[in-house]
Order: structure tokens, then sequence, then C-alpha cells
């Protein structure tokens, strides 16, 4: 067990220092960085794939054009969420984009109610209604929703949904949405290229160099993620995965500088609460179903 809490740890730092890497391209558009990451990532994971000779999944695609129709979708649910959260973290929203990854647990839950026909517990219902007020305060204090962090936890939430009932393994799934986004992302690339308003045409080696690691440092926390998630309980997973937003939430205030007002700050803990709530009541009940 301590290997998969290893492996699940890391990826989930990985996930929460994304700001710290993303910061280094703030030169760059936020679409482009996008495209960058599509197309490098696809070549990332299909070296993997072929180094491992993982590829019997693939000829079978010919003949299931509704799973590739799902894979579209999700993949451009993926795009929107890194596309969204790229643009927060090089526009001074680091804070809110670490509150999208807080409140997504709690809407994995609302949309297996609303989808899955799954049934909340009572303590799970009570933490969803606390991390509302928490939403609902910081609407009103900001005078608008806050929509970075419902925009990310919305199309994530969305994406997973779609991830939990497709058929393919986290790389093969990775492997077919990026390769069916990176025609798109090479010509926009390319027309960029040609335009001279693309960034990658005036990039030094440095920067060059930030842009093509976007296929490895997308890719490998995926892969510790899946290894740790088949060596851990769930309920253990659900735990580590508040690793991300609070190291997202410290580089945004200690690293980037951003503020967060006492005013705001009652929202957060709302949501803090929830997650305590929302964690303790899971402990409680699989420590219920092991020990009668």
């Amino acid at each position: 067990m301590q290997p998969g809490i290893l492996y699940a740890a890391l990826a989930y730092t990985a996930w929460g220092l994304f700001p710290v890497y993303f910061h280094q391209l703030q030169s760059v558009g936020a679409l482009e960085v996008i495209m960058h990451r599509t197309l490098w990532s696809m070549v990332f994971v299909a070296l993997l794939l072929v180094a491992r000779r993982q590829l019997a999944w693939v000829a079978p695609l010919r003949g299931q054009p509704r799973l590739i129709a799902s894979f579209a979708l999700s993949a451009l649910l993926l795009s929107a969420n890194w596309l969204i959260y790229v643009w927060a973290v090089n526009n001074g929203h680091v804070v809110d984009a670490s509150l999208g990854y807080f409140i997504l647990p709690l809407v994995n839950v609302a949309m297996g109610y609303a989808f899955l026909r799954e049934r909340p517990r009572p303590g799970q219902w009570a933490a969803v209604a606390l991390a509302a007020a928490g939403v609902l305060w910081l609407t009103w204090q900001g005078g608008h929703l806050p929509w970075i962090s419902l925009a990310l936890a919305l199309t994530f939430g969305f994406y997973g949904l779609l991830r939990k009932t497709a058929v393919l393994g986290a790389l093969e799934g990775l492997a077919l949405e990026t390769a069916l986004l990176a025609p798109l992302a090479l010509a926009a690339l390319a027309f960029w290229g040609w335009q001279g308003s693309a960034a990658w045409v005036h990039a030094d080696a440095g920067q060059l160099a930030w842009l093509l690691a976007a296929g490895p440092i997308t890719a490998v926390p995926l892969l510790l993620f899946a290894a740790g998630a088949r060596r851990i309980p769930l309920a253990t997973m659900g735990l580590l995965q508040y690793i991300s937003p609070t190291l997202q939430l410290l580089c945004g205030v200690w690293l980037f500088g951003e503020q967060l007002q006492s005013a705001r700050l009652a929202g957060f803990v709302l949501i803090w609460l929830a997650l305590g709530l929302f964690a303790a009541e899971g402990v409680w009940q699989r420590r219920r179903v092991v020990f009668g």
C-alpha cells in the first residue's frame, strides 16, 4: 500500500505545482500553450505506448464511432479545462483556480446523483450544501459568480463523468483524446507561425524547452495517478486529492502575491469545512463497513 500512496501523492503534488510551470510561459497566449500541450502530450504518450507495445486497442476503434464521438467530447472538455486553467494562472487568478479543484469532489457527488443515479448519504449532502453556501458567499462578496472556479470544476467534473463510463484506460484515453485534437493543434500552430504571430517562432531555446516539456509534464502525473489508484483504497485517494488545490492556493498567495481578503476567506473556510465533513464522513463510513 505504501508505494500506492507515494505514487498518488506525487501525482497530486505535480498537479499542485502546475502554476509554477505555466507561469514560465506567461508571455505565451493561453490558447497557444494549450495547442502545444495537446500536440506534445500526444507525441509523448504515443512513444510510451509504442515502447510498452500497448497498441492492440487501436485497430478496433474503426468500428466504434460512438466511442470516438464520446472521446471527442471528453477531449473538448479537457481542452476547455486546460485553457481556463492556463488563462487563470497567467492572469493572476491562481487562488480562484485552486478553489475550483476544492469544489470538484463535491461537484462529483452532485453529478453522480444527477447522471448515474447514485444516492449520496446525508453527510455527503450536508457537505454539498455547505460548499454551496461558500460559493454563494463568494458570489455575494465579489458581486458575480466565481466563474473561473465553477468553470474548472464543471468542465473537469463532466470530463470525469465521461471517462468514468469509458472503456479505455487512462493512458489509452489520453492518447485518443490528444490524437483527435492534434491535427487542429498542428494546423493552428502552423498558421500562427506562418503569420508570424506565434510565440514559438520568436522563442529562445529556454522557452521552446518549456513548451516541449508540456508532453511529459501532462502525462507523467496521469501515469502516477493511475498507478496509485490501482494500489490504494478510493477513500485514501479522496483524502490525497486535496494536496493539489492546497499547493495551488499556496502558490497563488506566497509565490505570486495574490491577495486573499478576509471577506473572501470566509467563503473558502465554508468550502474547506465542507471538504472536511465530506472526508470525515467517507472515512467513518469505510470504518463502519470494515469493522461493522
